[in-house]
C-alpha cells in the first residue's frame, strides 16, 4: 500500500522529503541512507540527494513506499 504524503510546493528535493515526510530527522541521516542506497525513487536507486521530485513521484524506503501529492 502506497502511503500519500502531500508537499506544498510543486518540487520537493528528495534529502527534504525524507524530512518532510519524517522518516529521518535530520538532514545528515537523509544524506547517509540515501549515500546508502537505501532509497528509490520511480523503482530505481538514487544516490542524489538533491534529486527533485514533484507529483506523482514514488519513493522506496524501509519496504514501505510513498506517493508525492501537491495542494
Amino acid at each position: 500500500m502506497i502511503e500519500l504524503i502531500e508537499i506544498n510546493t510543486k518540487t520537493i528535493n528528495l534529502d527534504q522529503f525524507l524530512k518532510w515526510a519524517n522518516l529521518v530527522s535530520t538532514g545528515g541521516e537523509a544524506k547517509i541512507v540515501i549515500n546508502a542506497g537505501k532509497v528509490k525513487v520511480n523503482g530505481e536507486i538514487e544516490n542524489r540527494r538533491g534529486r527533485s521530485l514533484k507529483a506523482d513521484d514514488i519513493i522506496e524506503f524501509n519496504n514501505k513506499q510513498y506517493q508525492i501529492t501537491t495542494s
